[in-house]
């Protein structure tokens, strides 16, 4: 690299340090939400169509190495465009997230930061990449550059209200019940011509008492469950199976307020939807829990604490819907479905301890 060329790239570095400084600095007066009485909120389309201004400004960084070598001035130019127009893009973001919750703020600061960390690694390669002529090290250049597009490009798909927002979060619960239930139904009881031993004379339930291979593959695991803990899985499935229905009622619920006139300038509104999203994901927790715990030997005691859990979720969920909706009959009924499950599945699980308990004083009885 000639002489000239690498003081020329000395002076880019320190520009770019600059700018990158700059947006660091934005970026943590962007970690504070704006209260609710600052300027007009900014709308998302505003933010929108200011990431199509950043991706345009990305395509000429790139196409600066289409042809021959830029000089420094055309980069310092370009590099100074770039992060006017990004530092605009970082401001009105801010602005969009006046009244926001903790989960839209999340929302829109992750997709924000998309776009950052992608022009970074653009502007970073580009000042890199000067003085030298390789066209290996300009291949990388339109591949940041496109990951500039992909970011901005994503925006269009971050939720723009606190209700859509914790909307997708109540969804993300829903799918990951759904998962567990999937799941459940693929437990199967322990097969009495696989274990018995006809000669042998062994009854199923003595053949289930029989300690496992230890080379069993773990493909086989969930298989093998006795008479009474099928029965208790079985019942553990519909619970699950109206927990989904009880989450999917509470997410109908949620969108429905979107009909209503500008929910979201209501704080009390938004800590309510955002203290039903946190019940959510401890419901799911609760469910992840009682889905482990199905393999055997199954931890009844453990099963028992996510039941009483879940009851107390159940009364809370009731208490802020009914301040968000009123008394609602709609959504009375999967609340009434899911307890009547608790409480079968309750009942199973205090047979199932019974039999055990029985089970273990016959076997001590033989042994003696």
């Amino acid at each position: 690299m000639a002489v000239k060329s690498k003081k020329e790239k000395e002076h880019l570095n320190l520009l770019l340090g600059s700018h990158l400084t700059t947006i660091h600095e934005t970026l943590q007066v962007l970690d504070q939400t704006p209260p609710s009485s600052s300027s007009a909120k900014v709308t998302w389309d505003d933010v929108i169509k200011m990431a199509e201004q950043v991706s345009k400004q990305a395509t000429t960084v790139g196409m600066l190495w289409t042809g021959e070598k830029p000089d420094a001035k055309a980069v310092e130019e370009n590099m100074a465009s770039y992060f006017n127009t990004l530092q605009g893009f970082l401001l009105l973001s801010h602005g969009s997230t006046v009244g926001a919750g903790p989960t839209l703020s999340s929302a829109v600061h992750a997709s924000v930061k998309q776009v950052v960390d992608s022009s970074f690694r653009l502007m970073k390669e580009t000042v890199s990449l000067y003085g030298y002529h390789s066209k290996d090290l300009k291949i990388s250049v339109p591949q940041l550059v496109g990951a500039v597009w992909e970011a901005c490009s994503a925006l269009k798909k971050t939720p723009s209200t606190n209700i859509t927002a914790i909307g997708r979060g109540m969804t993300q619960v829903a799918v990951s019940v759904k998962d567990v239930l999937r799941e459940m139904k693929e437990l199967k009881p322990v097969s009495c011509d696989d274990q018995v031993d006809e000669a042998a004379g062994e009854s199923c339930a003595e053949a289930a008492s029989e300690p496992h291979d230890d080379n069993s593959s773990e493909g086989d695991l969930g298989n093998d469950l006795s008479p009474e803990e099928m029965k208790v899985a079985e019942r553990a499935i519909e619970v699950v199976s109206n927990t989904l229905s009880f989450i999917k009622i509470l997410i109908h619920s949620i969108i429905g307020l979107l009909k209503l006139e500008k929910p979201n300038d209501n704080s009390s509104f938004v800590n309510s939807l955002e203290k039903l999203l946190q019940l959510c994901h401890e419901l799911g927790r609760q469910i992840d829990e009682i889905g482990a715990c199905l393999y055997p030997p199954q931890e009844i005691p453990a099963i028992n604490a996510a039941l009483e859990k879940i009851h107390s979720i159940i009364d809370a969920v009731q208490v802020e819907v009914g301040e968000l909706l009123g008394a609602s009959d709609v959504f009375l009924e999967p609340c009434n479905d899911l307890r009547s499950s608790l409480r079968q599945l309750a009942s199973e699980l205090s047979n199932s301890s019974t039999a055990d308990i029985e089970a273990r004083v016959e076997n001590i009885t033989l042994n003696q």
